[in-house]
């Protein structure tokens, strides 16, 4: 029985990630394909068809795309990380009038949509001049209420008692936060530099609306510039740009997992 049990579990198991996993390997296999192939409904090309790939960068600037969404991820995580540590940090540690009750007006931004303050944001950023440019892109977003919340529920886990033997030591507040706050806080600090990265790569309306030319457009928009170019005979050129579109956030998942999955676990239980 206990046989049986078990095998109906990785049966339900494979079948979940084969569902779940098909879209991903279906545009994969369409991207190999040609026009006429993907109108036939066809599950596996005839033929690689690689000309798709050499399409996809002839028909849009897709690695300026890339790198601009690079450069744009890589600085909202890391200013995700140091902004949302050391509100975590002060919310924590440093005892002062209304901290509970600025923490949760602070927190209550969760539930506000990103759609309402949009237009608020972008006033601002054009009021400061920062229309396509990395600024715009980046600033806006380094001060993030889930984040500050993960590491703040991590960093109650840590003994207060630890936090007075520092000082008696004579470690100051910014001392304690990278000596002793930041090692012990690496996998949460992992688990949102990956949440950071992925979230911004995936981006698409706030890049569209500040930013007019391709200089510092992001990958997202160049998927739909290519879907609007393409007709819809080619849509193994449009896959084609989603393959080497989703293979970094992929990959970064793959190796993050175990981090993402332990993080997010730690940062809720306290």
């Amino acid at each position: 029985m206990k046989i049986f049990t078990a095998s109906f579990r990785y049966f339900l198991l494979i079948a979940s990630s084969f569902i779940l996993f098909f879209p991903i390997v279906y545009a994969f296999l369409v991207s190999f394909m040609t026009g006429p192939e993907v109108l036939s409904r066809s599950l596996i090309p005839s033929q690689l068809f690689i000309e798709n790939y050499e399409r996809v960068f002839r028909t849009v600037p897709l690695m300026q795309y890339i790198t601009n969404s690079f450069v744009v991820s890589t600085a909202v995580m890391i200013g995700q990380l140091i902004v949302c540590s050391m509100a975590a940090f002060v919310f924590a540690f440093i005892p002062f009038k209304g901290r509970n009750v600025i923490f949760i007006l602070f927190v209550s931004t969760l539930m506000i949509p990103w759609e309402a303050a949009m237009i608020p944001n972008f006033l601002t950023v054009q009021s400061f001049g920062w229309l396509n440019s990395y600024l715009s892109l980046t600033v806006p977003f380094f001060a993030l209420a889930f984040g500050t919340f993960l590491l703040r529920q991590h960093f109650k886990t840590i003994p207060h008692e630890l936090y007075e033997a520092a000082q008696v030591e004579g470690l100051n507040r910014f001392q304690f936060f990278y000596k002793v706050v930041i090692p012990y806080s690496k996998t949460s600090l992992v688990t949102l530099g990956i949440y950071g990265f992925l979230t911004t790569w995936n981006m698409y309306l706030w890049p569209l609306l500040v930013t007019t030319n391709d200089s510092k457009r992001t990958v997202q928009i160049g998927l739909k510039q290519l879907q609007t170019v393409e007709v819809a005979t080619e849509w193994g050129v449009v896959m084609a740009g989603v393959v080497i579109v989703i293979i970094p956030t992929l990959l970064l998942l793959f190796i993050g997992q175990k981090q993402l999955q332990k993080g997010l676990t730690e940062g809720a239980i306290k």
